[in-house]
């Protein structure tokens, strides 16, 4: 155990360490190349003196992130599939913000496009799983002592069940991501939780989850309110990839309803505002979603909504963990 947290330890600082040198040469480069943050002029008014803004950080902490956890893939291979889902997510996300913000279009990758992007990195991610140990598909129960739902049958229900776990956990904090630093400090919360669980578990990736706190810890200094980067898709694709491949390895991903509730009521308020704007022929369920704009409509101011919403995931967290 000590030897695990010595690891813990050293993926951390690397990681804070690689995204804090690393965040004020990337910054300038990507204010230099024009790649900045667009605003609706509906949406929020305060929004609109954030246009400009350089987004696509998220390639800061996603590097430090690899860097950090790579040195530890020879004592931890069970890390090697959260860095494939990281990895893999980001990949999307960076295409669809250099799409964007680079070569001007619109929407980024067609809804088509990045769908399939996201089902073809989730096939493979179960494929491993299926191939190597697909004992990882059994699922934990909360509240139950431990109590793992197992068996063929079980595994065989849980495939399809993966394509939703995992994309809508990508595309919660994908929704998270709309405010200064609050995706950062959400999903921060989310991996120390993933932390202490690896290590009481001893579910061998506990240098993932302490590298991913190092680096939003670093890039959380750029990001806070007033941000000077945004993380852009690239960064919340991937911070999605990162919570649903910790909650795999650790035969927990309905935990993830637990400790993501604010991700989930994220999609929630988007999937009600939508669904209730075309039902009733142009009203409105929320002020905006979503949700956290709702409550800037509400008078919320930012670092308010950021210290609610991540207080709330602490709570969840704490409940998650007794619910081992």
């Amino acid at each position: 155990m000590t030897k695990n947290i010595t690891d813990c330890l050293i993926a951390l600082l690397t990681a804070f360490a690689v995204c804090s040198i690393m965040a004020p040469v990337i910054i300038p480069l990507l204010r230099k190349l024009k790649v900045g943050q667009t605003e609706r002029v509906e949406g929020v008014q305060a929004h609109l003196a954030k246009a400009g803004t350089p987004t696509m950080g998220g390639i800061v902490f996603l590097a430090a992130f690899l860097v950090s956890s790579a040195f530890f893939i020879g004592r931890y291979p069970r890390i090697v599939p959260v860095l494939f889902l990281t990895l893999g997510f980001g990949i999307i996300g960076f295409l669809d913000d250099y799409l964007k913000v680079v070569m001007h279009r619109s929407d980024g990758l067609y809804p088509k496009q990045k769908m399939l992007g996201q089902i073809i990195v989730t096939t493979v991610f179960v494929v491993y799983l299926w191939v190597i140990d697909s004992s990882l598909l059994e699922l934990m129960i909360p509240f139950t002592g431990g109590k793992l739902l197992s068996g063929m049958a079980v595994k065989i229900i849980a495939t399809p069940l993966a394509y939703f776990a995992i994309i809508g956990t990508v595309n919660g904090v994908n929704f998270t991501d709309g405010l200064d630093g609050l995706a950062a400090s959400v999903t921060s919360i989310v991996a120390v939780f993933f932390l202490i669980t690896s290590l009481r578990l001893g579910a061998g990736i506990d240098p993932a989850p302490a590298a991913m706190l190092g680096a939003l810890m670093g890039f959380l200094m750029f990001n806070v309110k007033p941000a000077m980067v945004f993380m852009g898709d690239t960064g919340s694709l991937a911070l999605g990839g990162f919570v649903a491949g910790c909650a795999y390895m650790m035969r927990m991903p309905i935990f993830i309803i637990i400790i993501g509730l604010v991700y989930l009521v994220e999609v929630l308020s988007v999937i009600i505002q939508v669904t209730y704007f075309k039902k009733t022929g142009g009203k409105r369920f929320f002020r905006m979603a979503p949700i956290h704009h709702h409550f800037e409509l509400m008078g919320w101011s930012e670092p308010r909504v950021d210290a609610v919403f991540t207080i709330v995931t602490v709570l969840l967290c704490m409940i998650a963990y007794v619910g081992m």
